[in-house]
């Protein structure tokens, strides 16, 4: 067996090491707060030179969008969301865009960091709300807005409605990530009962039916 390439090797101690200062970075801001931790600190957690850290990350703006990259990828999901969105299977979208906030094993030092860096007033707040809330906001303002005009959905503020849905996910996890309310069911079915709640609010009815779901006279 031919050993690997010396570039390759390279490569992979560099990968290796930048995943162990974003892991080293994404636990101490989440501890602390962006004011609160220093790069000798982050250097030190990762067992790494100072130096060293600012040779990958110039900035701490520069660590902050690596670890958004590395936390929470959105190229794969938006996809799959398109796909359901392509065929107005409603349920399956809104149940992904949920699915991904709500999940088992969530690492709730995500939402830790974002809400540091609001409290701090950093301008990292609005790059995490610009690439990860706002992507779904109108997102979702769109396709709501789409099947409003198809008759499907009742004729609502669209940016409202996907706010109010988004809003549903984020007390959820600001309950069971930060304030450790002990969560009941699986995060399957928590994610199953929002999406109900919500679609059995904006779908359109019949004409003649009443919103209990039983025909007026």
């Amino acid at each position: 067996m031919k050993a690997p390439p010396p570039s390759r090797l390279l490569r992979s101690a560099g990968q290796e090491r930048q995943a162990s200062i974003i892991a080293a970075a994404a636990a101490l801001f989440a501890a602390k707060g962006f004011n609160g931790t220093t790069t000798r600190e982050i250097a030190k957690t990762a067992g790494i030179s100072e130096a060293l850290v600012f040779k990958y990350f110039p900035t701490k703006r520069a660590l902050y969008a690596a670890i958004l990259a590395e936390k929470a990828p959105l190229s794969e999901l938006l996809a799959a969301v398109e796909e359901a969105a392509r065929k107005r299977d409603d349920a399956r979208v809104f149940t992904m865009v949920a699915s991904h906030r709500i999940r088992r094993g969530a690492d709730p030092s995500l939402l830790r960091l974002l809400l540091f860096s609001a409290l701090e007033g950093h301008e990292l707040s609005d790059m995490f709300f610009q690439n990860q809330h706002r992507v779904f906001y109108d997102y979702l303002a769109g396709y709501i807005a789409r099947r409003i005009r198809e008759g499907a959905f009742r004729r609502v503020d669209p940016l409202l409605t996907a706010r109010a849905f988004m809003g549903m996910i984020a007390h959820h996890r600001l309950l069971h990530e930060i304030f450790r309310v002990p969560l009941h069911g699986s995060p399957e079915d928590t994610v199953a009962t929002y999406v109900t709640l919500f679609l059995d609010g904006v779908r359109a009815k019949p004409p003649g039916t009443k919103r209990d779901g039983k025909a007026s006279r």
